[in-house]
């Protein structure tokens, strides 16, 4: 029997109607596995795993009210498992094709028609299989999906049967921003080690009045401090990225540091992973700029960075739970050392910010306005940024998948509005990924900033080899 139709939160209906022209707001990912799978065991797996989130077999329905979930009668898998065919251009590798087919895709709407979501299977990849996919924003944010991928693999955890439905974003706000002024605290809205902010832990902890006033005072203080801050922030330093991106994607990714490698560089220099890995980031995109004969001295960009606003354990649910910070990348600074203790400051500074939570109210509001007003809203983020940047982390083994193992994953942020650049890092089974969707109006290369990641993390590991040596050396 078919579900009743459910409302749409209103972050997801924001999520939603945020699509244009030049940024369609779709996750999109590859998986390279080895041996090749069939099509055949791909359409089994989904009908066995993926689909028990009712979600994935729901089409979304627009009304004046926003929009409804709703259960598609005529669901067929074979308009959402299908193979798609890699014909390389003369002297063109395969995985140059394939870079070029995601980009396609990236650009190309899905069906509001069906549910929201697409996998496209290359059955031959260079003896493997690299499956590529396609899923809505409003269905889901990266954390979620990262729950979506462990439950689909081999021996993965199916979500529950009950309660898959998250509340909406009014009951959300008022457990997670109100209620915490007055009588719960923020355990911790800090950026953690994978480029994402710890989630909100809401505990009761006053163990005497005066205490919890204080405390109350100083997070209304935080509050309002962060709030004329976003406010008052000047826009965005204007480089050849910056712009109004075409209609085109380009996607780029690189053979994946040893995170090993990236632990022993962070642990030598006093500084966090994601330290290290975000000047490695601001680095690649310095030195390309230079390369292109624009000056950078004392030029600093800003990504909006997601970050986590959900109890892992709640991944199941899907939608979007998260709020978005704008961290400062020192592009200008060219001494490695420098830079990387730069970006730390920078990462100090966002700690115990409320602005995820302003951001994630700023797009619950957004999602009750009509287009128009929504995109100028959300532009404010496009004047204040150069990119959106993610930090995922995976699981530490290789997964198996229909048998085979997953070698390596690699996925594709959204830009809203007029941002025109993407940078994703994911820690995958032991190794560091950076991937690039970039409008191919505004940079038409990514590649070519790719290729500067692991020169810049080079630097910065024989710093590392060159310091002395102690007793645990």
């Amino acid at each position: 029997m078919a579900l009743a139709a459910q409302r749409m939160s209103k972050v997801d209906t924001a999520w939603l109607r945020m699509d244009t022209e030049a940024n369609l707001m779709m996750i999109v990912g590859v998986w390279f596995i080895r041996p090749g799978i069939t099509l055949e065991a791909l359409r089994q797996r989904v009908e066995e795993r993926l689909l028990q989130y009712t979600r994935f077999r729901q089409k979304v329905v627009e009304d004046t009210l926003g929009a409804q979930w709703v259960d598609d009668e005529d669901f067929d898998i074979r308009q959402h498992v299908l193979t798609t065919t890699l014909t390389p251009a003369k002297g063109q590798t395969r995985q140059a094709a394939l870079q070029e087919r995601v980009g396609e895709l990236a650009a190309e709407p899905l069906d509001h028609r069906r549910p929201l979501w697409q996998f496209q299977l290359v059955e031959d990849m260079d003896g493997g299989s690299a499956l590529i996919a396609r899923i809505h924003h409003c269905i889901a944010d990266g954390i979620a999906l990262i729950a979506v991928m462990l439950s689909i693999t081999d021996g993965g955890k199916p979500p529950p049967k009950r309660k898959q439905q998250p509340r909406d974003d009014q009951d959300w706000l008022t457990d997670a921003l109100l209620k915490p002024i007055s009588d719960l605290t923020i355990k911790a809205i800090g950026v953690a080690g994978a480029g994402m902010a710890k989630s909100v832990d809401m505990v009761m902890q006053q163990e005497h009045p005066l205490d919890s006033s204080l405390h109350a005072a100083r997070m209304g203080y935080q509050a309002v401090s962060d709030v004329a801050a976003f406010a008052l922030m000047s826009d965005d330093s204007h480089t050849r990225l910056k712009g109004k991106p075409g209609t085109h994607k380009r996607v780029a990714w690189d053979d994946a540091l040893p995170l090993d490698a990236v632990k022993a560089v962070g642990k030598a220099l006093n500084c966090s992973i994601n330290d290290v890995l975000l000047s490695c980031v601001a680095g690649a995109i310095g030195r390309y700029l230079i390369d292109k004969g624009d000056d950078v001295t004392g030029q600093e960009i800003r990504a909006m960075v997601p970050v986590n606003l959900r109890p892992l354990e709640k991944a199941y649910q899907l939608g979007n739970r998260f709020g978005l910070v704008p961290l400062v990348l020192p592009i200008g600074i060219e001494n490695p050392v420098e830079r990387l203790y730069a970006v730390r400051t920078r990462m100090q500074e966002l700690k115990g910010s409320f602005q995820p939570i302003m951001a994630f109210g700023l797009l619950s509001v957004a999602g009750l306005l009509i287009k128009p007003v929504q995109h100028a809203m959300l532009n404010i983020f496009a004047k204040k940024a150069t990119a959106v940047m993610t930090n995922v982390p995976g699981p530490a083994e290789a997964l198996k998948f229909c048998g085979s193992t997953v070698e390596r994953v690699m996925f594709w942020v959204p830009q809203s509005g007029d941002i025109g650049m993407g940078v994703s890092i994911l820690t995958y089974a032991g190794h560091v990924q950076f991937g690039l969707i970039t409008d191919s109006k505004l940079c038409p290369d990514p590649e070519a900033i790719i290729e500067r990641f692991a020169p810049e993390f080079n630097k910065l590991l024989l710093l590392a080899l060159m310091l002395p040596w102690g007793e645990e050396g």
